[in-house]
């Protein structure tokens, strides 16, 4: 059974197969969890990245992790070129970056709340779009055992925690962490 988890922290500092981050179309990485993976793990991963696009809304694809602990990212393409998006584009990104987690053999994968940064997406809808995309995923992926919302802040946390207990969706085990600090991992 999948282990589902939530953890208020750092994504940059997991110890995970693969990490999401949140893409526009040119894969550039220069704010939010692109800026921080970059920053963490060095500009190979965003040129990697923008050899591979321009990508289209809702795909995906992967690099290296550079010096991040995860040895892959995942580019899921869930921003417009103006940092905007739907919860359609939230759902595919999601559902290809479950996709690419696939095809790389990932067994344990961390995900930020998709378009809720720079792309000012609803904080509960996100969650609960982005809970059920991989939840429905988890079905087609037996060899992922480990699926991490790697959140920052409580509201973030609690958004997730919230869409993880709706009755309707119930699929995994739930582990819930309280807020950790930056340098410690669960990995």
């Amino acid at each position: 059974m999948t282990r589902l988890e939530l953890w208020n922290g750092d994504i940059c500092v997991l110890e995970v197969d693969a990490i999401v981050n949140p893409a526009n179309p040119t894969l550039w990485m220069s704010t939010g969890v692109g800026g921080a993976l970059k920053r963490a793990g060095g500009d190979a991963i965003e040129f990697a990245a923008v050899r591979q696009g321009p990508v289209e809304l809702g795909a995906a694809i992967v690099t290296g992790g550079g010096d991040l602990a995860a040895r892959s990212v995942i580019h899921a393409v869930s921003l417009d070129r103006s940092r905007r998006t739907t919860g359609p584009i939230l759902e595919a990104a999601a559902r290809s970056a479950m996709a690419r987690a696939r095809e790389i053999g990932a067994r344990s994968i961390a995900f930020p709340a998709l378009g809720t940064g720079v792309g000012g997406f609803p904080l509960a809808e996100a969650a609960e779009i982005t809970v059920d995309a991989v939840r429905s995923e988890l079905a087609a992926s037996e060899e992922i055992e480990h699926v991490i919302f790697a959140l920052r802040g409580m509201a973030a946390y609690q958004a997730f925690e919230l869409a993880l207990a709706r009755p309707e969706a119930e699929a995994g085990a739930v582990t819930a962490h309280r807020p950790s600090s930056v340098g410690e991992s669960p990995a």
